[in-house]
């Protein structure tokens, strides 16, 4: 008995040897590929395009300015029924930003006239991108504007007009194409293209749609994607961060098999799982046999140096391929968030808008209004100026939210439309209405509300909304909503299971359990394991071709 079961231990040995070594070939071009472009990673994180700022500073809204109330620009116009609106301004100029419906570009209706803003979405888009780019500047005043007509062009007919029939027949709109189109200030914008779904520069990880593509005229060709409902920084990009992200989607994020669609994602969760599996063989060879002394033998001293090599290195391999294979089986999921905001429609006729009452109502400067329905009731949504500010900033703007990633807590005020009374706990009753309307549950069943103004644990930058609420519920897993109600869309849902894989990544993969020691030692962290990835497999194959070589010599003889 005791021979026949050293000879079963001996084959399973000799065919975990087999299965080590064959796997290890298979996946060593791959772990190459996805530790040297792991190694790039937080080097691209390091080489963001230069930007001015990634959040705008609301502007309280100029009353004077708006002299034809909404529900009177919305009949000139012939908009019988609105999603939604809120008022944006170009320079000194003031808009009302109105969605026909959740999936129509908003329309620009002059606060001064009621006229519609010609090709209006566009051009806020190039005017917030310059600001995201370059700064905030203060507004010109009126007089400055008028007097830079004496150049400007009629854009209804793009004729060239003089300065008396500029002055004469100015409007808003004429003055807020002048001061986007003939802005001589700082970098032109070399063209502007609606991004409607996600490509090979604006990936899936920027999450909002639609957006506007800004492409500036520069020497880096730096491109500014922005939302224009929120005024929102989506992601910026120059030739150089955009040659590192098409290498990193290549040899990392493998785009070459896009072609597949989400079978891609089971190719690379099997050869992350071979990997580990081999990985795990390897340690049981490394446990159940002894080293030997190389004494002058070259295929002796490379196996020992595999040996060690490999057992040093082997606990982040095996965290690197658990959570790698972890992450890509997770993207076979449906991300279906998209499909999730209040489709509210608004008879323009309900639209009595009186901005006065609702100055005299909140008492403090507005910096924006807009309109929400709850339970069929609608309500002005009014945004007010914030006295907070964020303890770890300086006075300079916040440059990166990456770093810097807190934001003014919801200050929303609900204004009843018909009485002008004021909604007691507006922003959170707005929050448990939306997350009911996406999750089907009464509001009995929420068991926490929570405003979040940071990305930080579950609710990751990745997600990209701020400010948001979380709206927690005790079923299904004690599902949260995180819902954004500046917009009236979700912007994520997570459950207990949807932890267990975020947290594999971000502490396995990205190694955030080193975030004790700020991002630098991080970075270094993820960096040196994945180059000793590299040095693993080198060390691994010198070993087999060295085997190889012996053999081959001895079969010569």
């Amino acid at each position: 008995m005791t021979h026949q079961l050293k000879l079963k231990k001996s084959i399973m040995r000799k065919n975990i040897y087999k299965w080590h070594r064959t796997i290890s070939l298979v996946i060593a071009i791959p772990v190459v590929l996805w530790a040297a472009s792991g190694f790039m990673h937080p080097i691209m994180t390091n080489i963001r395009p230069n930007v001015a700022t990634q959040f705008l500073q609301p502007v309280v809204i100029d009353s004077s300015r708006i002299t034809i109330s909404l529900q009177e620009a919305l009949q000139k116009n012939s908009i019988e029924h609105f999603h939604n609106f809120r008022l944006v301004h170009i320079d000194t100029n003031w808009f009302y930003q109105v969605q026909p419906s959740v999936k129509e570009l908003p329309v620009y209706l002059s606060t001064r006239s009621g006229n519609a803003l010609k090709n209006g979405d566009r051009l806020y888009a190039q005017y917030i991108a310059k600001q995201f780019l370059e700064g905030q500047s203060k507004q010109e005043t009126e007089k400055k504007l008028y007097a830079s007509l004496s150049t400007d062009i009629d854009i209804a007919d793009e004729k060239q007009v003089t300065p008396a029939e500029a002055v004469s027949s100015h409007d808003c709109c004429d003055a807020a194409t002048a001061c986007v189109l003939k802005n001589e200030k700082g970098s032109a914008v070399k063209s502007v293209a609606l991004i409607t779904a996600f490509d090979s520069e604006y990936k899936f990880v920027n999450r909002l749609l639609p957006v506007y593509k800004v492409n500036f005229d520069r020497s880096d060709g730096i491109r500014v994607y922005v939302e224009t409902t929120y005024d929102r920084f989506g992601y910026a990009v120059d030739n150089r961060r955009a040659t590192f992200d098409k290498v990193f989607a290549l040899f990392h994020n493998w785009s070459f098999l896009d072609v597949l669609g989400k079978a891609k994602y089971l190719a690379m969760a099997l050869l992350l799982t071979m990997a580990f599996l081999s990985t795990i063989m390897g340690l049981y060879i490394f446990f159940v046999t002894k080293t030997k002394k190389p004494n002058g033998n070259t295929v002796v001293a490379a196996r020992r140096n595999h040996r060690w090599t490999s057992f040093a290195i082997s606990l982040f391999t095996l965290m690197f391929t658990f959570s790698g294979a972890f992450h890509a089986l997770d993207k076979l999921k449906i991300d279906d968030r998209y499909n999730f905001y209040s489709n509210q429609q608004i008879d323009a006729a309900a639209a009595t808008l009186h901005i006065d009452s609702l100055q005299a109502v909140v008492n403090k400067p507005i910096t924006n209004i807009s309109a929400i329905q709850i339970n069929n009731e609608l309500y002005w949504q009014v945004f007010t100026k914030s006295e907070w500010k964020n303890k770890k900033e300086n006075t300079a703007p916040r440059k990166d939210l990456m770093k810097d990633k807190q934001v003014p807590p919801p200050n929303g005020t609900y204004i009843k439309a018909t009485d002008y009374n004021v909604l007691i706990d507006g922003e959170r009753k707005y929050a448990h209405y939306l997350a009911g309307l996406f999750s089907k549950h009464a509001a009995p069943d929420i068991v926490n509300t929570t405003a979040i103004t940071k990305f930080e644990g579950e609710y990751g930058f990745v997600n990209k909304r701020l400010p948001v609420w979380k709206v927690s519920y005790a079923s299904n897993s004690n599902e949260r909503y995180y819902v954004e109600t500046g917009t009236g869309k979700l912007a994520v849902r997570v459950d207990d299971k949807d932890l267990y894989e975020g947290y594999s990544f971000s502490f396995l993969h990205k190694h955030h359990f080193m975030d004790f020691a700020g991002k630098s030692w991080r970075d270094f962290s993820t960096m040196f394991w994945a180059m000793a990835q590299i040095a693993m497999v080198a060390v691994g194959l010198t070993l087999y071709f060295k085997i190889r070589k012996q053999k081959k010599i001895r079969n010569e003889k």
